[in-house]
């Protein structure tokens, strides 16, 4: 599957947007990035870095902002259709959002999150 830069992001502004307000005000300190892919491990569609709101403690700060990748070209790979591109962003950004919550992988999967 094939799609231009520009469309991709938008598709995640999109995702983005699904996130309900009083949860997307606890992501002020979170950076949203799109890469092509993972240098390390091609095959992952996205990638949260930081430290998730549960395991924050009174002496939380000076940090960076937390980072969540998602993985354009690793995602686009495994898509065969503009719909499943959407759907698969849809996924992956949710996925990746939910880690910094502190929802875990197992969570996420046995809920169709993965």
């Amino acid at each position: 599957m094939r799609m231009d830069d520009r469309e991709f992001e938008e598709l995640v502004a999109d995702a983005l947007d699904e996130i309900p307000p009083e949860l997307a005000r606890e992501m002020s300190n979170v950076v949203i990035l799109v890469e092509p892919a993972h240098p390390q491990s091609p095959h992952i569609l996205g990638l949260y870095e930081g430290i998730a709101l549960t395991e924050r403690t009174s002496e939380y700060g000076g940090f960076l902002p937390d980072t969540i990748t998602i993985y354009r070209d690793s995602i686009l790979a495994i898509c065969a259709t503009p719909g499943d591109v959407r759907e698969q962003v849809r996924i992956t950004v949710i996925h990746e959002v939910a880690h910094h919550f502190g929802i875990d992988d197992r969570w996420l999967h046995e809920h169709g999150w993965a």
